[in-house]
Formats: structure tokens, sequence, C-alpha cells
């Protein structure tokens, strides 16, 4: 009986060690908070009229698309939807700042942050009109209660000997977020048409365009917390990205006044953003400065992931799985976009 009473005390004093350190170490757990940076391809959000010297009147009631104003509301409300979910099960908000593209002009980001699922965001817009042919551009919307603005410019791309050549500008904007801040490249890069290795070189000069913002941020501040976003057009593996945008494919290898790219661990896991001929890309990437993967104070880095659930996709038939579309084979499918969105998550400690 003694020796039970002694093994009992004994085990009582073990477990009760255990509760105690346990304790202790959830009194110790930091606490953090968390913001979503995004980016999403619209897929042609057009407003219904036609826009003189640009090619948009497949984007009208007469046009191709036979584009109304049923259809634009519907797009409207299928694209708010989708932002107003991009990270909100765990920053427990919509995103505080999400780059767009394929957006004709100010007017359909001003519906689009109106509709009922984003009112309540009080969702700011930064737009430039773009010189390209249909008349898409980029643009950021941020929530005016996290992010303050206080710079943006557009930089238009050129490329030598090529006159007539006419595509997206990139958008950079300056802000604080939460009182850090934050440096954030929009780009929707040229096209494949025309074949990925002739329309090569204009993608490398995109790259190059946005590495010479980036250079000129770090030439200011060394210590620039720059997230680029955007539909590059190419996958994270092409000479654009590695070689002239210089983002390196690891935390560990992008020291000191380099990028990294925060997608390139989702692509070598063979995820994508969008489905041509069964075959993956992820051309909708999100690429940072050293400063935010290191930063011991304010906003960094924690993770990036592909917005693809279930409803986004394809239910069945030869695409199943494939982004749900607003249109497919040409005719009208009421869907989303042929693009999933990107998002990462910043965060910050609370102290």
């Amino acid at each position: 009986m003694k020796q039970n009473i002694i093994t009992f005390k004994v085990l009582f004093l073990v477990v009760f060690s255990f509760l105690l350190s346990t304790n202790f170490l959830i009194a110790q757990k930091k606490q953090f908070k968390v913001a979503t940076v995004a980016f999403y391809n619209l897929e042609n959000l057009f407003d219904t009229i036609d826009t003189p010297d640009k090619h948009d009147f497949e984007y009208t009631p007469e046009g191709e698309k036979k584009w109304d104003s049923k259809k634009y509301l519907s797009k409207q409300e299928n694209m708010s939807m989708v932002i107003a979910q991009i990270g909100a099960d765990v920053a427990k908000s919509a995103p505080a700042i999400i780059g767009v593209s394929e957006i004709e002009n100010r007017a359909v980001l001003e519906d689009l942050v109106k509709t009922p699922a984003l009112k309540k965001y009080n969702y700011k817009i930064v737009h430039y009109e773009s010189p390209d042919r249909r008349g898409v551009d980029v643009g950021l919307l941020y929530q005016a209660a996290m992010f303050e603005v206080k710079n943006s410019v557009s930089a238009t791309l050129k490329i030598d000997n090529i006159e007539d050549f006419f595509t997206r500008d990139q958008l950079l904007v300056s802000g604080e977020l939460d009182g850090d801040l934050i440096h954030v490249i929009v780009n929707h890069w040229p096209s494949r048409y025309g074949g990925e290795k002739n329309s090569r070189p204009r993608r490398n000069a995109a790259a190059d365009l946005t590495r010479s913002l980036v250079d000129s941020l770090i030439k200011i501040d060394k210590n620039s917390k720059i997230i680029i976003m955007g539909d590059l057009n190419d996958d994270p593996n092409n000479e654009s990205v590695l070689k002239h945008l210089k983002a390196r494919k690891t935390k560990e290898s992008a020291v000191e006044g380099e990028l990294f790219n925060t997608t390139y661990p989702l692509f070598k896991n063979g995820i994508g953003t969008l489905a041509y001929r069964d075959k993956w890309n992820l051309f909708d990437q999100m690429i940072i400065s050293h400063p935010l993967i290191e930063s011991e104070t304010g906003y960094k880095f924690y993770k990036t992931e592909v917005f693809n659930k279930d409803f986004l996709k394809r239910k069945s038939g030869r695409y199943k799985g494939y982004p749900f579309r607003t249109h497919a084979g040409g005719a009208y499918i009421n869907g989303y976009s042929d693009h999933f969105p990107v998002y990462m998550y910043l965060i910050k400690e609370i102290k």
C-alpha cells in the first residue's frame, strides 16, 4: 500500500510538471497579426461600352460575346465573391491589398468595390490607363483602414526597334501597411501570342523593366520591402524570371539585394494557376525582396498559396479541374476566370 502511495505521488509530480511546462510554453507562444496580399487576373472584366481606338467591340451587346448588362453584373458579382474569400480563413478578412489585371478601366473597378461582397471593406483604387490595344490595364485595390498610399507611378514598357508595340503598363504603388512601408509592383507581361519562343524577348524586356524599378527602390533604401505580383505569362523557371528579373528559387539563395520567388516551391510541386492542353502553368506569381524574408520589425513573409477552391473549377468533362471561366469554346458559361488567384500571408508579431 505504501509503495502504491509513493508511486502515485511520483506520477502526480510528473503530470503536474508536464502541465506546468505546457502552460509555460503556451504563455510564451508568439502572437501575430496577419495581412493577405493577393493577385488576380480577372479575365476580361470589360464594361459594355465600345471605346474609341480600343479593340473592345467584342465585349459590347452587338459584339461577338453579346456582352450585355446582365452578363457584366454577373461577372462583377462572381469576381467580388472570389476576392472576398481569398485568405479570409486565416486573416479573417478579404485581402488588405490585391493587384488585378485584365480590367478595362477605372470604372469597372469602381463597380467592383461597390458590390455587396466587397463594399464593407472600403476598398480604394490605384489605376492608370495603359496603351494596350485591347484597352486592358492592371490596377490595385486596397483597404483604406489597413493601407495608406504614399506614391504611385505607371511605367510604360518600350522595346527598341518595335515602334508599334503596345502592352500593359507596370504599376508601382508605395504605401504603409499598418505603418510598415511596402512597395507593390503589379504586372501583366506580354502574352505568348505568336509562340513562346518568338514572343520571349518581349517578356524578357518586361522583366528588365520590373528589375529596374526594384533596383531604383533598393538604391534609395537597401531595406525596401518589395512585392512583385502579376500574370507574367511565363513560369518561374523561364529565363525572364530567373535571368532577367533574377528571382531566386529558394529563400536561402535570396541574399541581401536579391529577390525570392515565393511561388517557385508551388511550381516545383506541380501546382498551377491556369491550364492549357492538359498542362498546368504558374504564370501568376508573387516575388519578394530580401527584407520581407528576414525582417525583424513590421511585416514579413509567411507563405504563398494558390486560391483554387472547388467552386472555381470545372466540374466535369474534358476540362474537369480546369479554372471555371466566363467563356469556353466561344460559349458563355458564367464562370469566374481562366486563372486562379495567388496570395501570400504577411505576419507581424503582436508585442
